[in-house]
């Protein structure tokens, strides 16, 4: 039997029309039914195959295509805005002084939730997304050649679940598993001498000038056969340059930085996924309250990111900006706690989120 010519009408989805008499009725019930468990190309052959149907086989087949499209979407509203949290980065009093020697243990969690905007060509709403996040962090200061400096080492793990309604039905999806981890050095370069915990007690900060750079391996959970995953399968390197000053108690910080990433060679249906840089600049206005307890305002502006994947480019430049605010306080003389939060008041792709979280952090070594 030859195929035949299948118009598919304009309006798409269950409206659709194909204007075609149906030659075995039974064999295509069969055939739709049978779809389901198929995908792209073999539900397309199937379709040929059948020849024609009447309009409740049409329900069957159209269905199917609605459900599977609608999966598709919300893995891309997981997948961009899982893409987007990585460039979000706010943490003040990245260059301050610490005395050297001592260590740092780090425990941490993150909620993020927010709302992902398609166009309107497009019949998807609604699009909503939440962020479950835990990290574990150690950090070392260290004597870098008579300048106080750290490393930190950080394993974070997600729980990512994403929701839309594509044609009026609402669909979800979720993931989790270990992201990339992370190292970062610092280095203060001016006005943060190395000190012992003895020596630090008679420092005051003036001006510090500071640099950094941070390393993500591609060691979180990835599936080449998966549209999201928790995972990169890159490296990203941030090279980022900072400036701390302090009036009194009141202190200023400032820095920027590039998030530069290597390519992807194992994306969902392609061959190469590559990202251009992307800008990032925050700044900080931080308060000391003393015995330990201090608070700040912060602001982060990022820029850049535009994917292509085989050579096409798409249209996903990134432009955001965000606001929040850290309290940090002591507990005892070797545990602390930290609460912060921040949300989009800008955002050019329509990724609108909100983050609260809270840190632990246990402190022992030299003077303590």
């Amino acid at each position: 039997m030859s195929a035949p010519n299948i118009p598919l009408a304009s309006g798409g989805g269950k409206q659709a029309v194909y204007e075609m008499m149906c030659r075995d009725q039974a064999k295509c019930i069969a055939f739709a039914q049978a779809g389901r468990a198929l995908e792209g190309r073999q539900l397309r052959d199937m379709l040929i195959m059948c020849g024609a149907w009447p309009e409740r086989v049409l329900y069957l087949v159209v269905d199917t295509f609605v459900s599977r499209f609608a999966k598709l979407i919300v893995l891309a509203i997981l997948g961009l805005a899982s893409s987007w949290v990585r460039a979000t980065d706010i943490e003040p009093r990245s260059y301050s002084n610490i005395p050297i020697g001592l260590n740092f243990l780090i425990a941490g969690y993150v909620y993020t939730k927010g709302n992902v905007t398609f166009a309107p060509s497009v019949p998807i709403t609604n699009g909503k997304m939440e962020i479950q996040s835990t990290v574990l962090a150690y950090v070392r200061s260290l004597d870098i050649w008579g300048k106080s400096g750290k490393v930190d080492i950080i394993i974070p793990q997600a729980w990512i679940s994403g929701q839309a309604e594509v044609a009026g039905e609402q669909r979800s999806r979720e993931i989790s598993g270990f992201a990339d981890p992370i190292v970062r050095f610092y280095v203060n370069l001016y006005g943060a001498p190395a000190l012992s915990m003895k020596e630090f007690a008679k420092y005051k900060q003036d001006t510090i000038i500071g640099a950094s750079l941070a390393v993500s391996a591609p060691g979180g959970q990835y599936d080449p056969q998966k549209l999201i995953n928790v995972g990169t399968n890159r490296w990203s390197i941030k090279p980022e340059i900072g400036i701390s000053k302090a009036w009194g108690p009141l202190i200023t910080e400032v820095a920027a930085s590039v998030f530069v990433f290597t390519d992807n060679d194992q994306p969902f249906q392609g061959k190469t996924l590559e990202q251009d840089p992307i800008y990032s600049l925050q700044g900080h206005l931080i308060y000391s309250f003393g015995k330990g307890i201090w608070g700040a305002l912060d602001a982060n502006y990022f820029t850049g990111g535009r994917t292509t994947k085989d050579d096409r480019m798409a249209d996903d430049l990134q432009q955001t900006w965000r606001v929040g605010a850290t309290l940090t306080f002591p507990v005892s003389r070797q545990h602390s706690i930290k609460l912060y939060g921040n949300t989009t008041v800008f955002s050019q792709l329509g990724k609108n989120f909100d983050t609260i979280g809270i840190a632990w952090q246990y402190r022992w070594g030299e003077g303590l």
